[in-house]
């Protein structure tokens, strides 16, 4: 047996599969008694023992402690596939724990690896001398990658399932747009910008509150670029996904203020009981606030850990007098107790029937009988405001319908307008809002003439 050429080939196997030699030296003497035990036959474990010098290489196999003569080549073809059979499978082992020592180390790290294909819906991407998978959940909607294509994502999770490692990826996770602000952003690395908190639809849009420990140094601005220049790459490495760079603020009212721009907002109050927050914004600006199916509040109370409700002036108002009538016409009750109520964010009757009359005791100092009788006053009108709105809210949307058919029907020439048949032009002008009767015809330029025979026709002149 040449045992240099054997070492070499150690050596080369755990260079090149970061595998540790000394595993490899135990899996070949643990091979090397298999395929003794195998050649005679026996099943006791401790019959057969090996040692194997790391420098020299020397193999030497003893039976009942005594060393044999024999040489290993001599054990037979059965016992040499019983050898490379264990060789194999602790080359395997040993590679699994390095690879799981490896990445377990690179957890929540971003990777760059190679597409190789889709199982079951699962991104199947080759990293570094190791297979990974990013399930559906984590990928980001829409995005599509061929074989062979390079794709950056952040090492999630790695499990030890058996007999393989699972790496889990991942391009959704908000971890993965905290790593990409590391990469453009030096401030972010180094700490001098602190990420704060953060609140993502992956795909579609993220918030993230940013501040600094240095004050000459401006979070947002640096985190947006020269231009747009850093906040531009981590917007193309996510497909055009929208990032609202919001700054930070240890006041509850000013963040959420800031996390719902561009929306202005006119009024705030929190209600510390509920963990809500009223936004009062107006008219013009409310479905700006709101954003496209409810993105943009939902997202900025995700970001500030805060339950928002975004009402107009007059549903702010109308909120505060119902629950003031309310309340007043309890005996024992005032004014002044409904305006103290609102200063603590609690703005209507819903927000009375959800804090519960203990609060009310604790907050406007009444007796537990007088906080019942409010509870339970503003219990019976909520009752009466909800199936108000819900019935408001069934004749808007029947109002809505109604318009939506009358609009198709003249769109279709189906219907008319006035009486009159409808044509394609006229059905425009009512949808857009204008008369929904036929012009009248031009009147006569009326002439001297005519105004001398109406002058002689008022005075009796033939």
């Amino acid at each position: 047996m040449n045992t240099q050429e054997m070492m070499r080939i150690l050596d080369n196997i755990a260079r090149e599969r970061k595998i540790d030699k000394t595993m490899l030296v135990k899996d070949l003497e643990r091979a090397m008694v298999s395929a003794a035990r195998k050649f005679y036959n026996t099943l006791d474990t401790e019959e057969f023992t090996c040692t194997l010098d790391p420098m020299t290489g020397q193999l030497q196999l003893f039976r009942h402690g005594e060393l044999m003569a024999m040489d290993p080549q001599g054990l037979g073809r059965i016992a040499a596939q019983t050898f490379k059979q264990v060789m194999i499978q602790g080359f395997r082992d040993g590679e699994r724990q390095s690879v799981l020592e490896e990445f377990s180390k690179r957890v929540g790290d971003i990777t760059t690896g190679t597409v190789q294909r889709y199982e079951g819906g699962s991104l199947v991407v080759t990293i570094d001398r190791a297979e990974a998978f990013m399930p559906r959940s984590e990928q980001i909607p829409g995005e599509q990658f061929q074989a062979g294509d390079r794709v950056r994502c952040l090492i999630l999770d790695v499990k030890d399932v058996g007999s393989q490692i699972k790496i889990v990826l991942s391009r959704a996770h908000p971890d993965f747009i905290k790593r990409l602000f590391e990469v453009e952003v030096p401030e972010v690395a180094e700490r001098i910008i602190e990420i704060k908190a953060m609140a993502r639809e992956a795909g579609y849009r993220t918030k993230i509150a940013v501040s600094s420990v240095d004050s000459k140094v401006d979070a947002v601005g640096a985190c947006v670029g020269v231009r747009g220049s850093r906040i531009k790459n981590i917007v193309d490495e996510l497909n055009g996904e929208k990032i609202d760079i919001v700054r930070w603020n240890e006041s509850s009212q000013i963040l959420i203020s800031n996390a719902l721009k561009p929306a202005e907002v006119a009024e705030i109050s929190l209600c510390f009981e509920l963990g809500r927050a009223t936004v009062v914004v107006k008219d013009d600006q409310l479905s700006l606030a709101i954003g496209k199916r409810g993105q943009n509040v939902r997202l900025a109370a995700r970001l500030t850990g805060w339950d928002v409700d975004i009402l107009t002036p007059d549903e702010f108002n109308k909120g505060l007098e119902i629950m003031g009538q309310t309340l007043v016409s309890v005996e024992g009750m005032t004014e002044e107790m409904a305006d103290k109520l609102a200063a603590l964010g609690m703005i209507s009757v819903f927000d009375i029937e959800e804090v519960g009359a203990e609060v009310l005791v604790n907050e406007l100092e009444i007796t537990e009988d007088q906080a019942q009788q409010v509870v339970e006053a503003s219990s019976i009108r909520a009752k009466e405001v909800a199936e108000q709105q819900a019935k408001d809210k069934e004749e808007a949307e029947k109002r809505k319908r109604e318009e939506e058919e009358a609009a198709r029907r003249l769109l279709s020439g189906e219907g008319t307008v006035g009486g009159v048949d409808a044509d394609p032009e006229l059905a425009a002008a009512a949808i857009l809002g204008a008369s929904s009767v036929p012009m009248a015809a031009p009147s006569p330029v009326v002439t001297a003439a005519d105004d001398a025979r109406a002058a002689d026709i008022l005075g009796g002149k033939s």
